[in-house]
């Protein structure tokens, strides 16, 4: 059902219920009637929004398999990027760690090389 889909995506991104109503610009009751499939049939502009939101392709809802939707997103990811939301930092914040990964990766990128360039000299 469309609305399990809906719930299982919304936990695993960190959403709540109020959450994603607001950003989806529908009410929490309509939400929660949406995820406990007591709304069944719910219109198609309502389910791209939330769609939207929860940066899901809209097709992933009408998958038979909605039960199988991953995201392509290793759970510790989902639960690290949860705990950054809980300790109050925001997406503007995790941009900004998202620079100091990618300095990160070049400085080890750069030993590494340092470290095969000391290797191969000391070989001649």
């Amino acid at each position: 059902m469309i609305g399990n889909t809906i719930f299982d995506i919304r936990k695993q991104k960190g959403l709540t219920l109020s959450e994603l109503a607001k950003r989806a610009k529908i009410s929490k009751s309509y939400l929660s009637n949406i995820e406990r499939n007591l709304n069944r049939n719910p219109s198609i502009e309502v389910v791209k929004r939330i769609a939207e939101v929860l940066d899901i392709e809209f097709d992933a809802f009408l998958s038979k398999k909605n039960n199988d939707i991953q995201l392509g997103i290793d759970q510790d990811l989902i639960d690290f990027v949860a705990e950054l939301k809980e300790s109050g930092i925001g997406k503007e914040q995790i941009k900004e760690f998202k620079t100091l990964i990618e300095f990160i990766k070049w400085k080890n990128l750069k030993s590494n090389e340092d470290i095969n360039r000391g290797s191969k000299n000391e070989a001649y």
